[in-house]
């Protein structure tokens, strides 16, 4: 199948069939997000996308599991969002679940009763970068939500049966604000249900570097990988969550692999933490790393 390129997805999304519902983000104002600043947002037609599908379908008829495409599948309009579920049904007879990302302003947007019918149709899974829980941060990174508005929007997908995975971005606030980042994120992962969470590190592209910067308002002083491990020391030791959470911080980007469920296994990722900063456990090599 031929993709409108560049093509995006989150690691356990690798193996599952992708269809692009939408081109680029509707947003796209993200300060350190690069992935599709070389796009125009657009909604596809449905008949291309049905196209994709049967294709889809013809090469892999046993798919369980579908990643709507690009960044902000969920901007659709409900009823065409439907058409695409219901198609997907349609034609993959053993189709379980159909993920897709997911900004705070479109989950914002649908209401309990649309993210439900959804939910119904198999979109199980929501994307969310929740990227920090400061305000602060949020703030600065131009990301259009508040820590009380993420809050909101989670509770609400939750309270409608659907899954989130979480992201958190390690780093972002710098020397400056780390204590800021990760205390902000604390708070705000300890009062809003997610299923999944990942951590990635800060990487900043170099066509959008000195937007970063400017948008930072104050000099930036980025963390080493001692820095950065600590912050997740510190993230996890105080996750209390409001239900278990699967933990993973396999993408790419990370300089340690930790998987977990929280909060059963939380000693045994701090204990992997602190032997990481001892240098008792390798780090992953620079030339290993990347989006």
């Amino acid at each position: 199948m031929l993709f409108d390129m560049p093509l995006y997805r989150p690691p356990a999304e690798a193996d599952n069939l992708i269809i692009q519902a939408t081109l680029g983000c509707s947003f796209n104002q993200c300060s350190f997000c690069a992935m599709y600043r070389s796009k125009q947002y657009s909604e596809r037609a449905l008949a291309s996308v049905f196209a994709d599908i049967q294709q889809a379908a013809t090469e892999k008829p046993d798919a369980h599991r579908v990643f709507l495409a690009d960044g902000d599948a969920l901007a659709l309009p409900t009823d065409h969002l439907l058409e695409i579920l219901r198609e997907l049904t349609r034609v993959l007879p053993r189709l379980a679940r159909v993920s897709c990302y997911a900004t705070p302003a479109n989950i914002q947007r649908k209401s309990a009763e649309e993210l439900l019918l959804l939910q119904q149709h198999k979109l199980n899974l929501l994307y969310v970068g929740v990227e920090s829980g400061s305000d602060v941060m949020l703030k600065k990174i131009t990301k259009g939500a508040t820590q009380r508005r993420m809050i909101e929007v989670l509770s609400k997908a939750h309270a409608s049966g659907l899954k989130v995975s979480a992201t958190v971005i390690l780093g972002l606030g710098g020397h400056t604000h780390s204590d800021e980042h990760i205390n902000g994120t604390i708070a705000l992962l300890n009062s809003a249900p997610v299923t999944y969470l990942s951590t990635l590190q800060l990487y900043l592209d170099n066509s959008i570097e000195a937007e970063f910067y400017k948008k930072f308002g104050e000099p930036f002083e980025a963390l080493d990988d001692l820095a950065i491990l600590r912050e997740q020391e510190k993230l996890i030791n105080g996750l209390n969550p409001p239900q278990p959470i699967v933990f993973r911080s396999n993408h790419a980007s990370n300089a340690l692999a930790l998987a977990g469920n929280l909060p059963r296994d939380k000693e045994k990722l701090l204990m992997n933490l602190r032997e990481a900063v001892q240098g008792v456990r390798p780090l992953r090599p620079q030339f290993m790393r990347g989006l």
